[in-house]
């Protein structure tokens, strides 16, 4: 159920991204400004994250998964009509609604972990990100025949993929509401909380409270990095394409190549989790990310192969740091308060993005696409000491 809703989930998330910068550049007529529609959906997804991990927290992951995408769904259906209005104040609140089916869909990962032993978290983690992929990839390769659907009905071609997103993200709800049954938190927190009755001792609490607080703060920072470097530089790709001569197609080309590098590699990265552990993928994602900055900034502009290389790697780095943060997260933090801590640390994984696709406009607008690409490889080999320094030797007790 969980892998279904999250195909039709990524087909609505990818569309959205495809097209919001320039759905913003036509309507405010401003590159600077074109990183806002990320920004705002990004801040809508912070807000979002809190109140799913609340609501799951306290109901379960069905309520709050469903309640998500439902809401994201709106959002969708409220660009479409700010688009076919002109609406400027309309477009910046539909969007920042919208994120909360980006939030959803992010959070979904935590569900397929809830159940798995922690040897295996890695792999379940991935299950649910690779699902994602049919939809993220079919997503942006719909921009143009949305289009047309769009243009058919009088309304901007560029607000087509949009209902897409309002189908994909209404039908994903509906499916976890009627499907995902047992809900798999409340059956995760039942089977421990009979473990701990049965053996009087907390199964599925971690150890070391010590080193628990830096893991948690590794996690959280390994995610909040690679999110906001992918977000500026995927943000201003189709931007920096249009600008040198490319279509809307080929950038959608681009970007589908980049969400299906965010996705597909899950269950390969998972393995890796899993078997040489998390912090070795951590310091990977940080490499791999300066790899993708790099290129993206030495590669020709007309060049669609080695922008959509660049733009690979980009998403493999992203899903590194994805797969091994949500891993280092659902190791750290017991049942009791898991849903919770998790909708706050994707809160800081979301306003990182939103800053990322903020600052992006105004840092290609002031020194160009390469800068940013630059900018975005050097601060993913932050990445690296923070790993070192978690892993570094302790008088006490060790880590993950």
């Amino acid at each position: 159920m969980l892998v279904g809703a999250q195909v039709l989930s990524g087909a609505g998330l990818a569309a959205g991204i495809t097209v919001g910068a320039l759905l913003a550049e036509d309507m405010l007529g401003s590159t600077g400004l074109a990183g806002l529609p990320s920004g705002l959906f990004t801040i809508g997804s912070a807000v979002a994250a809190i109140v799913i991990g609340r609501t799951s927290q306290r109901l379960g992951r069905r309520t709050g998964l469903a309640a998500g995408y439902v809401v994201g769904a709106v959002g969708s259906l409220g660009v479409v009509i700010a688009a076919a209005t002109g609406s400027v104040l309309l477009l910046f609140l539909s969007l920042f609604v919208y994120g909360a089916g980006t939030a959803t869909n992010l959070q979904a990962r935590y569900a397929g972990a809830d159940l798995a032993e922690p040897d295996h978290r890695g792999r379940a983690v991935s299950t649910v990100l690779v699902a994602t992929t049919a939809g993220a990839v079919a997503g942006p390769n719909l921009v143009t025949v949305m289009g047309s659907v769009a243009d058919a009905v009088g309304i901007p071609s560029l607000a087509g993929p949009f209902i897409l997103a309002a189908f994909a993200y209404a039908a994903a709800g509906i499916v976890l509401w009627i499907m995902l049954r047992p809900d798999p938190l409340l059956t995760a927190r039942s089977l421990a909380a009979e473990r701990t009755s049965a053996a009087n001792g907390g199964a599925d609490e971690p150890a070391d409270p010590a080193g628990r607080s830096g893991l948690l703060l590794l996690g959280t920072a390994v995610m909040v990095l690679t999110q906001l470097i992918m977000v500026a530089v995927m943000t201003m790709t189709p931007i920096h394409m249009q600008h040198h001569g490319q279509g809307v197609g080929a950038a959608g080309l681009v970007i589908a190549v980049h969400v299906g590098a965010m996705y597909l590699p899950s269950p390969f990265s998972g393995m890796l989790v899993d078997r040489f552990g998390r912090l070795a993928v951590a310091a990977a994602s940080g490499l791999t990310l300066l790899g993708s900055g790099l290129l993206a900034a030495l590669a020709p502009p007309h060049s669609v192969g080695l922008l959509a290389l660049a733009l690979a790697l980009l998403g493999l780095g992203w899903n590194f740091g994805l797969v091994s943060g949500t891993a280092i997260i659902t190791d750290t933090v017991p049942l009791a308060t898991r849903a919770k801590t998790q909708g706050t640390v994707d809160v800081a994984i979301a306003l990182a993005g939103a800053g990322g696709g903020m600052a992006s406009g105004l840092v290609v607008a002031a020194s160009g696409f390469s800068a940013l690409a630059v900018a975005g490889g050097i601060l993913g080999l932050a990445i690296i000491p923070a790993v070192a320094w978690t892993a570094r030797p302790r008088p006490s007790t060790s880590s993950a």
